[in-house]
């Protein structure tokens, strides 16, 4: 029977006519992994490389790369730009590899992007999302859409199906935050809304106390507070509940995380959140496939995460069977990509090593994650 990593490769169509490189002999071909294994954003990190190492399993089960073994080299960024440079800096000098798969932090990716292109050695992240990672260079490649989408999605969302005339923001101080925040501004403000408060808390925190209160004293009150951050919105969310602010709260892809959910009980429920077509329960073959994999290897339901690494992985290693093992070959042949059939959906990229992908709006209904659209 086929792995679904071996059916993936079959239905491409234009598989057939890409040019198959050969792999020179090599027994082994290593590539790398930079993402936080320790620190604040360690369960991402986690779920990420639990995902790689399933693919990798499946891939080297099928017979690698043209015979090869695949072997992922993983260093710690613990989410910070600096330790992810010197991560990334030590796997082109001394592990000399081709193509390395991260930041999970859009920081930590856009650091590493000048070295990367310097060296010419790819990059492949599975959840940087800042739209300054659209420009970051040749070597650069994303397979989650840009904050750039995802807030345009929302505000428009928000202005035209939601009817929310006037938001406030609490967002994440780091270059996630910033973007995603600044992109929902001005779309939700061109749409004809207004924005009445934007506050700020770090990565990590858990008393937002202060923030709330100040967007509970706003006047007039916001129809809507638009959250962007991490495992802190469980927090945020019980301590609005606690200080008796009252709005529509939206947030992003992030929010489908269960401890935010275990964090904040009742407070997450109606929350309205842009997705990718990531589905965990979905009757998607491929995704099911993926699901019921990884819930026998680690007895766990993967997360966005887990399922945009897992593609990752998968994108890379199509990418070295047909364009060959070189930094140049890979980078070459992801621009080909169009229409990968993965976890998270079609996947194609564009000149600038975008992804292409849609965009959904999802909710939290009786305690659990699920598309608004199902209303």
């Amino acid at each position: 029977m086929l792995t679904m990593f071996g059916l993936a490769l079959a239905g491409l169509v234009w598989l057939g006519a890409c040019e198959r490189k050969e792999n020179d002999g090599q027994k082994e071909i290593a590539i790398g992994a930079v993402m936080p294994l320790t620190g604040d954003a360690a369960k991402y990190g986690e779920s990420a490389k639990n995902a790689i190492e399933l693919a990798l399993s499946e891939l080297n089960t099928a017979g690698g790369i043209d015979g090869a073994t695949v072997r992922v080299i993983y260093e710690d960024s613990e989410a910070v730009p600096q330790k992810g440079v010197s991560a990334f800096q030590k796997l082109v000098t001394l592990d000399h590899v081709p193509a390395v798969i991260g930041g999970i932090a859009s920081s930590v990716t856009l650091a590493m992007a000048p070295i990367a292109n310097r060296s010419e050695v790819v990059i492949l992240s599975p959840t940087s999302s800042n739209p300054q990672i659209t420009d970051a260079g040749d070597y650069v490649f994303r397979n989650c859409a840009s904050d750039v989408f995802e807030g345009q999605v929302m505000a428009e969302a928000a202005h035209a199906k939601l009817g929310i005339s006037t938001a406030a923001i609490l967002r994440i101080n780091n270059d996630y935050g910033v973007g995603i925040a600044n992109v929902f501004r001005e779309r939700f403000t061109a749409a004809g809304g207004k924005i009445l408060a934007e506050e700020v808390f770090q990565q990590g925190d858990t008393n937002l106390r202060a923030q709330v209160t100040k967007l509970g004293a706003l006047d007039p009150k916001p129809d809507a507070i638009y959250l962007v951050g991490h495992k802190e919105l469980g927090q945020a969310l019980k301590q609005c509940a606690e200080l008796g602010v009252k709005a529509k709260f939206l947030s992003t892809v992030m929010f489908e995380d269960p401890e935010i959910l275990q964090v904040a009980g009742a407070a997450a429920e109606g929350v309205i959140y842009s997705a990718r077509a990531y589905d965990p329960e979905s009757k998607d073959p491929a995704i099911q496939a993926f699901v019921k994999s990884y819930r026998a290897r680690y007895e766990s339901t993967p997360d966005i995460f887990a399922a945009l690494a897992y593609d990752s992985m998968r994108i890379l290693a199509l990418a070295m069977k047909t364009g060959g093992t070189s930094a140049a070959g890979i980078k070459d042949a992801l621009y080909k990509i169009k229409d990968f059939p993965g976890a998270c959906g079609s996947t194609s990229f564009d000149d600038n090593g975008d992804v292409i992908q849609p965009a959904f709006l999802k909710t939290v209904r009786d305690g659990r994650f699920g598309w608004l659209e199902d209303e």
